[in-house]
């Protein structure tokens, strides 16, 4: 796929954020989606797409385990907007198999059973998401672990057969607080909280000053566990 990441490179080369995502929609119409977990980043993101009316659709991954003010920012962040956020559910016959079988805590126990339920409540929904796209937006940032630094901006995902792009890759998390400030866009108020990183309740904790950005998600696993296999690093 290099050739073809090639070509799409040339036609986003040097363009800002939103000049790319308007350049992509372009090429590849009804085949571009954004996905977001109302973080930081994806709220940035979400304000360029929705701002801009750019066809580009916008989900979201509803594993069922959310925070209280995840909701909050998802009903804030339409409300705003008044544009359409598609949610995709865990398949219910996994997911009752799986508590049924294990408990609603199993992910505690090991990585195993914690991939499992990643993978029941993000992975297979993400699939489904995604099928029948080219392009998927997301907003992952270089600073945000040490896998990600392997990372660039444009890459193929072997995994889920198609292009992925990171408009604000580039971007430190200082310049992500001042646009989100600058243009007065909804974010999770856990953030102020000492949440950099936000996923499902249980496998989300703050962290203290000076600890790596997602120290405090699965913070029982080791650290070089802590990813839930939505977004593997790209192999040359």
């Amino acid at each position: 796929m290099s050739s073809a990441l090639e070509n799409i490179q040339q036609h986003i080369q040097g363009l800002g954020p939103v000049e790319a995502l308007t350049k992509l929609a372009e090429l590849f119409p009804g085949e571009v989606i954004f996905s977001t977990s109302f973080g930081w980043e994806d709220q940035v993101i979400s304000h360029m797409i929705f701002s801009n009316n750019l066809p580009i659709k916008v989900f979201t991954l509803e594993t069922g385990r959310l925070f209280r003010e995840t909701y909050s920012v998802w009903a804030a962040t339409m409300n705003r907007y008044q544009k359409p956020i598609h949610a995709y559910y865990p398949n219910n016959e996994l997911l009752e198999e799986m508590v049924s079988k294990k408990g609603p805590n199993s992910f505690y126990e090991s990585v195993e059973n914690r991939k499992e339920c990643c993978g029941i409540r993000k992975i297979e929904p993400l699939k489904r998401a995604l099928k029948g796209n080219k392009i998927w937006i997301t907003g992952i940032r270089a600073e945000q672990s040490v896998n990600r630094h392997d990372m660039h901006d444009l890459e193929w995902d072997e995994q889920n057969q198609l292009v992925k792009f990171h408009p604000i890759f580039s971007w430190t998390l200082d310049e992500v607080k001042a646009y989100v400030k600058q243009y007065n866009i909804p974010y999770n108020s856990l953030h102020d909280k000492g949440f950099p990183s936000i996923g499902c309740m249980p496998c989300t904790r703050a962290v203290a000053e000076g600890e790596d950005f997602r120290a405090g998600r699965w913070w029982w696993e080791d650290q070089s566990k802590k990813e839930c296999g939505l977004h593997e690093v790209a192999k040359p």
